[in-house]
């Protein structure tokens, strides 16, 4: 099984991918069956280190992207302007819902004080890939049970800022087409469609008082959340199954744009930048890359996404145990079914294998013996795992990074800037600090001007905050 699946590689990498391997060094230890731990952490690190000619070369390609995403319709690089014009000033007030992958009360108060309260849904699988009008049936019934569960009335009306973390071309506050599904969702009947009517179509069908306000990606709800509390916030970045950024943009800028002229000369912009690269010119992608972009529902799309984002960390280094394990490298070349299985390296694991300064990685063990029943793990078996996982990890923050720095450059704010993140950086060891220091190797003393901060459910937040000045 293992050896099937690298199989498929072969007639895809190029010879450059191939040349990153010390070769000599690998043939030698081939010929005798024995694997050094130092020989075999040399070959991973000339997989996933990226130096710093490399970050200056990708932060150079994203400003030429950035100018043509901003000039050229349906470019790669869409950079959709959002119809936000002007950030919060903190006197927004009301109680609104919010919907994203949960149903959200946002009570805006007085003094940027918000007060939440929220469920979360887990959309099943069923409803990830099925015909488009069960995904937004299920997504209405969330809304209901959320009123039924906290006490609201289903007789009285409500506004709802619709939080959509998908690749959408927004033709208004209130209105986008949906062009392209992300992170292993595909529903049929859809694509090309409104999100915000096939919604609003959901709550007619299932006799929901509940009116769409505003469409906002969660990007744009993160930027608005962290500018309702911290007015340098021009930055708003998700990092969470997929990843994406909004920023603060220069109307002057936007050439492709044809609405009115607002009085703030200013329009966020939401980047889908999961789609940076796509063409494969500048990105360090190596074999696993190509693997995991091979089994996706999208192959050849998000390319970026599928190197950074939470939803396919863990895959990637699934893969590259399985590389390691044909090759007899790991665990005396002993797999299991369950590491077998796509995705069954779950991002949690790669959290507590980060976490565990244990002297025999203790913790490790349980995951890769328990979990992931392999059959049995030496000492050395879990330093490789666990310096696979800082590499995939070290690689992640530091292309986030080349990305943030891009924005920092495209909006001339080197003197200043606040970027809100949502949760995953938080709950994950090292991730600031290593995106921090690559900021530091790109911009040197200017990066102390960069503040980073976590902006829990700031989504829903900034869709409620968004509905208010809707309102105004």
């Amino acid at each position: 099984m293992v050896k099937n699946i690298f199989n498929v590689l072969k007639s895809n990498i190029s010879t450059k991918s191939s040349q990153r391997l010390p070769k000599s060094k690998y043939i030698q230890y081939e010929k005798k069956g024995i694997y050094s731990e130092e020989s075999v952490i040399s070959q991973l690190e000339s997989e996933f280190m990226v130096g710093p000619i490399k970050l200056r070369q990708i932060v150079q390609h994203f400003l030429s992207e950035f100018k043509k995403g901003l000039e050229i319709e349906d470019y790669t690089l869409a950079m959709i302007p959002s119809f936000v014009t002007e950030l919060p000033n903190g006197k927004e007030l009301g109680n609104y819902l919010s919907l994203d992958l949960g149903v959200s009360e946002i009570h805006l108060e007085p003094q940027h004080q918000v007060r939440v309260r929220q469920k979360k849904f887990y959309i099943p699988e069923t409803a990830r890939n099925a015909d488009g009008e069960r995904l937004f049936d299920f997504m209405a019934d969330s809304v209901e049970s959320f009123l039924k569960e906290t006490g609201n009335s289903l007789e009285n009306e409500y506004e709802l800022g619709f939080t959509f973390s998908f690749p959408v071309r927004q033709t208004g506050i209130n209105s986008g087409e949906l062009y392209l599904w992300s992170k292993e969702f595909n529903c049929r009947n859809t694509q090309g469609n409104d999100v915000v009517r096939m919604l609003n179509d959901a709550f007619k069908r299932n006799k929901i008082n509940v009116h769409i306000r505003a469409l906002v990606n969660d990007t744009v709800g993160i930027l608005m959340a962290g500018a309702y509390k911290d007015p340098q916030t021009h930055i708003g970045l998700v990092l969470g199954e997929g990843t994406n950024v909004a920023y603060i943009e220069n109307l002057e800028k936007i050439k492709k744009w044809r609405g009115p002229q607002p009085e703030s000369g200013k329009m966020i912009i939401n980047t889908e930048w999961g789609d940076f690269d796509d063409e494969k010119i500048v990105l360090p992608i190596n074999k696993f890359d190509i693997l995991v972009d091979q089994k996706s529902t999208n192959p050849g799309k998000h390319v970026f996404e599928k190197m950074i984002s939470g939803f396919y960390l863990g895959e990637i280094v699934r893969l590259t145990c399985l590389f390691l394990i044909e090759k007899k490298m790991l665990f005396n070349g002993r797999s299991s079914p369950v590491i077998e299985k796509p995705n069954s390296f779950e991002i949690q694991y790669l959290s507590r294998i980060e976490r565990d300064y244990t002297i025999d990685l203790s913790d490790t063990k349980l995951i890769l013996q328990d979990l992931l029943l392999i059959p049995y793990t030496t000492l050395k078996d879990r330093r490789i795992v666990r310096r696979v996982v800082e590499l995939v990890n070290i690689r992640s923050a530091r292309l986030t990074a080349c990305g943030i720095v891009s924005l920092l450059h495209q909006m001339n704010k080197m003197d200043g800037c606040t970027i809100a993140v949502d949760n995953f950086i938080d709950e994950y060891p090292h991730f600031i600090n290593r995106m921090r220091d690559a900021i530091h190797e790109l911009l040197g003393i200017f990066s102390e001007n960069v503040i980073i901060i976590n902006n829990k459910d700031g989504s829903s937040i900034g869709a409620g905050i968004i509905v208010s000045m809707v309102n105004k």
